[in-house]
């Protein structure tokens, strides 16, 4: 088994440095974000074709940290400074509208069942991680426009994860409630003594192990992202909320040093998560998938146009109708901020890997909806952001 389990991390390596390789060279004809590659090569290298991925314990333990450090790098993303305000009250507005629209879709699709609860939720995810790279490639980040991109993306990962609570939970409505409550308190308390300024022999000996075998402050990073998983679990909540309020702790630490530190730890933290962790997680998210399904149930086949659209509908069109009259974009952004919010892969795959587990959903079902997660994040965003060029150009043509 420990020979097996060595071969399966070397194939996910091999496929982890060839999935950046691939996408480039794809990325001459078409653009395909890396994470589809990742998802695609593992389906390739997983038990469903060649079989060089064993699924034991082992490799799902490194896959499950590597979820974790995806779902960090979501909260670590966020910038409060850039989405208070307008920006963050229509996302919140935007999700929960997007939640009524999910269960109802839910109802009609499967009535009051587990897998009605699955179909709504997944249909209100997005994908910051696998979008927020275009944003910020576009030179769109900085702008009003990336605000709102940040402020969706934030609530498109965070209302799941919570939602995911109330879902898969065991325990009464109240408990579930009176346990989130108390995790949101310790972890508000957290970000409270992170906004604070450092001791300064702590601040210098952060600085001082920076570039050296010490890495203190990579070392911290990872206690805070450990711990808060264990609250998480010891609370009997997913580990992923977990891990989004570590990435949100750790954006306030570092905000509150100096600039230069703050670059530094984000590249670091950047190697660590993409570098290795995450891809990690994707490729053996893509073996677990069992595409070959698909062509034996065609209500499978056919539901993969179906929730491609309903992503756009559920997500999309309640962002387009928030934001059209939003004086802060310019015409056109409306239409690519719903594009971007449509966009939803890494919780669908969670998601639907959770409702498997549970028997509430088949592995065919789970697979068509990842396999319209992966068309919806190669063809929203790329569609977004033509929109936004469009936009950008037809501003820079005025003001000539």
């Amino acid at each position: 088994m420990f020979d097996s389990t060595l071969t399966g991390i070397l194939v996910i390596a091999v496929a982890a440095v060839l999935s950046p390789i691939l996408a480039a060279f794809v990325g001459r004809f078409v653009r395909v974000p890396n994470v589809v590659v990742e998802i695609l090569l593992g389906v390739l290298c997983g038990p469903v074709v060649l079989g060089w991925i064993p699924l034991n314990e082992a490799i799902n333990g490194i896959s499950e940290f590597g979820l974790a450090m995806l779902l960090f790098m979501a909260g670590y993303e966020i910038e409060f400074a850039r989405i208070k305000g307008r920006p963050i009250r229509l996302a919140v507005w935007g999700w929960f509208i997007s939640l009524g629209l999910g269960a109802l879709l839910g109802l009609a699709t499967s009535g009051f069942t587990l897998s009605a609860q699955i179909i709504g939720l997944a249909v209100t995810t997005t994908a910051l991680g696998t979008i927020l790279p275009m944003v910020r490639d576009a030179g769109a980040l900085p702008t009003p426009f990336g605000g709102r991109v940040l402020a969706i993306g934030a609530l498109g990962e965070f209302g799941p994860i919570v939602a995911m609570a109330f879902v898969f939970s065991e325990d009464e409505r109240w408990h579930t409630i009176l346990v989130i409550a108390l995790f949101a308190a310790i972890a508000i308390g957290a970000a409270f003594m992170a906004a604070r300024p450092r001791h300064p022999a702590l601040a210098r000996l952060v600085s001082g192990t920076m570039g050296t075998s010490g890495q203190l402050a990579v070392r911290i990073v990872m206690l805070v992202l450990i711990a808060m998983v264990v609250i998480a679990h010891a609370f009997g909540l997913d580990v992923l909320l977990g891990a989004f309020a570590a990435g949100i702790v750790i954006r306030l630490t570092i905000e509150s040093g100096p600039k230069e530190e703050e670059h530094i730890v984000s590249a670091k933290l950047d190697a660590i998560g993409f570098g290795m962790l995450i891809p990690f997680f994707f490729v053996v998210s893509g073996a677990k998938l069992d595409l070959l399904s698909l062509f034996t149930d065609l209500s499978s086949l056919l539901l993969i146009p179906v929730f491609l659209v309903a992503l756009l509908l559920v997500r999309g069109l309640p962002t387009y109708l928030l934001h059209r009259r939003d004086s802060e974009l310019r015409p056109g952004e409306s239409k690519a901020l719903a594009l971007f919010a449509s966009a939803g892969l890494p919780l669908i795959v969670v998601i639907t890997n959770t409702g498997v587990e549970a028997g509430a959903i088949s592995s065919a079902h789970a697979a068509a909806m990842v396999t319209a997660g992966v068309f919806s994040v190669m063809i929203y965003p790329l569609a977004a952001l033509r929109l936004y060029r469009i936009a950008d150009k037809e501003c820079e043509d005025l003001s000539a």
